[in-house]
């Protein structure tokens, strides 16, 4: 089913666009004053869903240099990622737990700048227990209330009492159906969390599930009252473990029933778009899935 956009939609793809030329000014010396984010989702911010992008999704880029773009999209949060860049101009430096306390202020403050905030942390969460705390330690004075990860299931105990102790989240993501991937099931999920608080979830990745030959609706509903946050993402064939992502509402994921089942459950917290598949068009793609969370969220309201 493909989205039909409203003139707005489409002038936010367009500026979009032309934020993307933007990535080339060096996010160290800015050219010009920093702005601030105006929310291009004020329908989805009324019933809860706080419009979010994950940092996988412009990998390519430094977070220092996706800033800038997140200010014209017009998102006000990002998940970052453990493995990624954080300045183009520093390549050792990603972003993630080992940022030395100059680094961590810096990043703050540039947040801070652009009225961005980090809404949770893809992080190598795992039976360490020292590692496990500079995780949940790094996650806290970043203001982000969710981890998202794929521990085994033999680190829950600590990890549970570390998401107490911080009053974190712990949101356990789905990769698709493979030897590798533990959680790939809602009901693999629904298993390590049996017995478990309400900090212990799910990190629902709708695409995957496309992916993986899964009805996201059905998954959705198995997984009511344990859903914590989510990766928006839409596949173009089902069953197919690598079909290329396509923008929300073009694939096989039936995404407006994604939405409706997710504003049944009164979910309220970061919708993160997460959208795989790079291109020259990525910029445009992004601006698409925020412009159909937004038209969805203004129907369903």
């Amino acid at each position: 089913m493909h989205a039909k956009f409203e003139r707005r939609e489409f002038l936010k793809v367009g500026s979009a666009m032309a934020a993307a030329a933007a990535l080339g000014v060096s996010a160290r010396a800015p050219a010009a004053p920093t702005k601030k984010v105006t929310c291009s989702s004020p329908s989805a911010a009324k019933i809860g869903w706080r419009v979010g992008i994950a940092q996988y999704t412009f990998r390519r880029y430094s977070l220092f240099e996706m800033l800038d773009l997140l200010v014209q999209l017009g998102v006000e949060c990002i998940e970052t990622c453990f493995f990624l860049p954080l300045d183009k101009a520093r390549p050792h430096l990603q972003t993630n737990q080992n940022l030395s306390p100059a680094v961590r202020k810096e990043l703050k403050q540039r947040l801070a700048d652009r009225g961005l905030s980090m809404s949770g942390f893809y992080a190598d969460l795992g039976p360490d227990r020292d590692q496990a705390r500079k995780i949940f330690e790094f996650t806290k004075e970043m203001g982000a209330r969710t981890i998202v990860a794929e521990p085994p299931a033999e680190a829950f105990d600590m990890i549970e009492k570390l998401c107490d102790e911080y009053a974190i989240d712990l949101a356990i993501h789905n990769h698709p159906e493979s030897p590798q991937s533990k959680y790939w099931r809602p009901e693999n999920v629904l298993a390590v969390c049996k017995g478990r608080g309400k900090r212990i979830g799910a990190c629902c990745d709708t695409g995957h599930w496309v992916r993986s030959g899964l009805d996201p609706v059905e998954c959705l509903k198995k997984l009511e009252g344990r859903i914590l946050s989510f990766h928006l993402k839409d596949a173009a064939e089902k069953g197919n473990r690598q079909s290329r992502d396509v923008p929300l509402g073009e694939g096989q994921a039936n995404y407006a029933a994604v939405l409706r089942e997710v504003k049944r459950q009164g979910y309220r917290g970061v919708t993160a778009i997460e959208y795989e598949h790079d291109s020259p068009e990525l910029t445009a793609d992004v601006a698409k899935c925020v412009a159909f969370v937004e038209k969805t969220a203004r129907e369903l309201a």
